[in-house]
């Protein structure tokens, strides 16, 4: 025996960890076909007229966008009376209870037709089926519609009826158009029961939805409305989506705005054109010139393009003119305002040349110019005997001559620069004063640079003479044309002038010596234009020194602007410090001044500046003539009085009745409360005034009177009489005093002592 341990012993376990393998592989068989079983989708079958653009395992099927289906093989379908294919499409579990009886399918593929292209995302996804849900009960097979049904009815937005004599070019997808804006399409249509007109669907988007109402006019704006005779040719179309797919307008009648909202249920009828609808807007004009209008023919036009029609033409009662009813497009309402032109536009041949051209071929038409945007609403209006001058907004510069005598102008004379024709003008009339004409020119765009500031416009109308016995006679004439129909010429000395307003404003010179003069341009502002016109001299000590060129209110009406031509050392007067005046008659009892005016005219005077401060083009004309600078000789004085009576500058001071000075102004004390009267004595006389002579006033007259001795009226003259002056005596002897000194103040009394009148000292007076 040895003593070796004894062995345990225990039973053997029937669980073996190999079992866990198939355990984990029974779990995700499970799983795997517990999902495959949930994913399975629901096999439908659709019938398709023919199986091109899909293909098996890649043609999806699209509901908004997301793929909820595909098809899964195609086999053919042959019953014996149609073949087709049958498309086994597998779809998704979550579109399940969209799988009605009246669910449709299509197949959606690039198209392009004349109402646009659509399916253009098939491009590059490729062709796909679309679905749309419906109501019913479920179902597994469906026949595929041949093309996309229209716009479902319940989509928001105002679907109508609308029913025509014929469909025209009108198509699925054809727009629907207010005021050239596309704010619909058509969705559908189809032959009405009784066969004899066509039922239009169409959708109008929600936010135009309340433009149509319940008046409201449909008609046919497809392709091009041609309508020609020998009173003219119209010419119609919507727009150019309409002249290729068709297309519908609409319009309210003018005179239904106040129309209530439609009746969606309510069928509309669509008219032939925009003519048969007459849903244009109704306005009078009346005519003075009516020849060769023709109602329902004759168009009306506005730079080319027909905006209405005439449709009615009646005759006044005087026989002299005729009321016109025009039917207007809607897309002229915001323009008949105020200042709205209608004229009446027929060929006319003139020496200015030939107009109206078109109205050869076209016949006579009305044409219309629209008023700014915003004005008064306007329906009835006078049209023009003649056409208007271009538009202020029209391209060129526009721009106006002021002139004496329009001779042979009219509108449309040339405009010449070197005898290129530039512009034309355009009108004339009387200015506010009927003094002179005003005359509006237009200069073509790529010309307008040619005009500034500095430009000279003269008539260059007919033949010019010059010449004489001994040096012969020289023609001139612009050109021919001028010479038949008038013109104007014009020239531009300096390069860089800019306007300084938008509608420039010149003068038209007779010639173009006058037009070409040399010397500075100045402007002269005065309170009033009395007796001064174009060509009244300026002068200076008696010589002409330039004249006037232009007479005219100033911008805010309050003063007259003179431009003048210094012609005459300009250099010296045009500059700072120069003053202007106007010199007219004086006619008085005492003094008289200025006469010659009364038979040459009133003219301005100039007084140059004596120092160069620089040049000056624009001056303020002084009221009166100015003070004199330099000082006067003789002796100045000063009188203080109570109050200045009629005494006034210039009025004379004598001595024993001889004037040997005069006031040269008058002023109040520091305090206020004596009057200073200014005075000068002639050299000659100086030695007259003494300290101890009295000043009075000799103003008016005096009187005395008594019971017995009657009246006595003393004055010292005539002169002092009417207009007031100063009288003054020296006493003789010791009260005489010494020699007054300049600026020595007096005073001044108001009337003489009988004492004074008898003084008469021996005083030696100067040379």
């Amino acid at each position: 025996m040895t003593d070796l341990p004894k062995a345990k012993t225990r039973p053997a376990s029937n669980w073996s960890a190999i079992w866990v393998l198939p355990l984990i592989a029974l779990i995700i068989g499970g799983w795997l076909g517990w999902r495959a079983y949930n994913e399975t989708g629901i096999e439908v079958q659709v019938r398709f007229e023919s199986g091109e653009g899909i293909q098996a395992n890649k043609t999806e099927v699209v509901y908004k966008g997301m793929s909820v289906g595909k098809v899964k093989k195609l086999t053919l379908d042959d019953d014996g009376k149609t073949r087709g294919v049958i498309a086994t499409i597998e779809m998704n579990k979550d579109v399940d209870r969209y799988l009605k009886t009246s669910t449709r399918f299509w197949l959606v593929k690039p198209s392009v037709t004349l109402a646009g292209i659509t399916g253009l995302e098939t491009l590059v996804s490729g062709n796909y089926v679309a679905i749309s849900p419906g109501e019913g009960d479920p179902s597994r097979t469906f026949t595929a519609l041949v093309k996309e049904p229209p716009l479902s009815d319940f989509k928001p937005g105002l679907h109508l009826t609308i029913k025509a004599d014929r469909l025209g070019s009108l198509n699925r997808g054809s727009p629907v158009f207010y005021k050239q804006i596309q704010v619909g399409q058509v969705k559908s249509y189809q032959l009405s029961e009784d066969q004899n007109t066509v039922e239009i669907k169409v959708f109008i988007e929600p936010t135009y939805a309340n433009l149509v109402r319940k008046h409201t006019r449909f008609w046919n704006a497809s392709g091009i409305s041609i309508d020609a005779n020998l009173s003219g040719v119209k010419v119609r179309s919507e727009s150019l989506a309409s002249i290729v797919a068709g297309g519908i307008a609409f319009a309210t009648p003018d005179n239904r705005k106040d129309s209530p909202p439609t009746d969606p249920s309510l069928p509309f009828r669509l008219y032939e054109d925009f003519d048969a609808a007459q849903a244009g807007i109704r306005v009078k004009v009346k005519l003075s010139d009516f020849e060769g209008l023709q109602a329902g023919r004759t168009p009306v036009m506005y730079k080319g393009i027909q905006v209405g029609n005439l449709k009615a033409l009646k005759v006044d009662p005087d026989l002299s003119s005729a009321t016109a009813e025009l039917t207007l497009d809607p897309l002229a309402e915001d323009y008949l305002v105020t200042g709205t032109q209608f004229w009446v536009v027929k060929p006319s041949i003139s020496l200015a040349g030939i107009t109206g051209l078109e109205a050869l071929v076209k016949g006579n038409y009305i044409a219309v110019r629209p008023g700014d945007k915003g004005g008064a609403p306007q329906r009835e209006f006078e049209a023009r005997a003649k056409a208007p001058p271009l538009d202020l907004r029209s391209p060129g510069l526009h721009l106006v001559l002021f002139t004496e005598n329009l001779g042979s102008l009219e509108v449309g004379s040339p405009i010449l620069y070197k005898q290129v024709k530039v512009g034309s003008v355009q009108s004339y009339q009387f200015s506010r004063t009927k003094k002179q004409l005003v005359i509006g020119v237009h200069i073509e765009k790529e010309y307008e640079g040619l005009v500034n500031a500095s430009t000279r416009f003269w008539n260059a109308s007919g033949i010019t003479l010059t010449g004489g016995l001994t040096g012969g006679i020289q023609v001139k004439s612009e050109s021919l044309q001028s010479l038949m129909a008038g013109g104007i010429a014009f020239e531009t000395p300096e390069a860089k002038a800019p306007l300084q307003k938008r509608i420039p404003r010149f003068r038209l010179f007779t010639s173009h010596d006058e037009a070409t003069q040399k010397g500075a341009v100045v402007t002269i502002k005065i309170d009033r234009a009395d007796g001064l016109r174009n060509g009244t001299p300026i002068r200076f000590k008696g010589l002409d020194v330039g004249k006037v060129e232009d007479v005219d209110l100033s911008d805010d009406l309050q003063s007259v602007l003179l431009t003048a031509r210094i012609t005459e050392v300009p250099e010296r007067i045009a500059r700072v410090g120069s003053q202007f005046w106007v010199v007219k008659p004086e006619l008085g009892l005492i003094k008289t001044s200025n006469l010659e005016t009364l038979v040459t005219g009133q003219y301005i005077e100039v007084q140059p500046a004596a120092k160069n401060l620089g040049p000056q083009k624009s001056f303020v004309a002084l009221p009166k003539p100015p003070e004199a600078t330099t000082q006067e000789a003789g002796l100045s004085l000063v009188l203080s009085a109570a109050r200045r009576g009629s005494l006034k500058t210039g009025v004379p001071v004598t001595y024993r009745e001889v004037t040997v000075g005069k006031v040269t102004g008058y002023e109040l004390g520091q305090t206020a409360d004596r009057v200073l009267i200014h005075i000068l004595i002639e050299p000659k006389y100086a030695p007259l005034v003494r300290s101890g002579s009295r000043f009075w006033n000799t103003s008016g007259f005096g009187a005395d009177f008594g019971l017995f001795k009657g009246v006595t009226v003393r004055t010292e003259s005539l002169e002092t009489l009417i207009q007031g002056g100063i009288a003054f005596a020296t006493p003789e002897g010791d009260r005489m005093g010494s020699p007054a000194r300049a600026e020595q103040t007096f005073p001044l009394f108001d009337k003489f002592e009988d004492e004074w009148l008898v003084w008469a000292p021996k005083i030696s007076l100067g040379k």
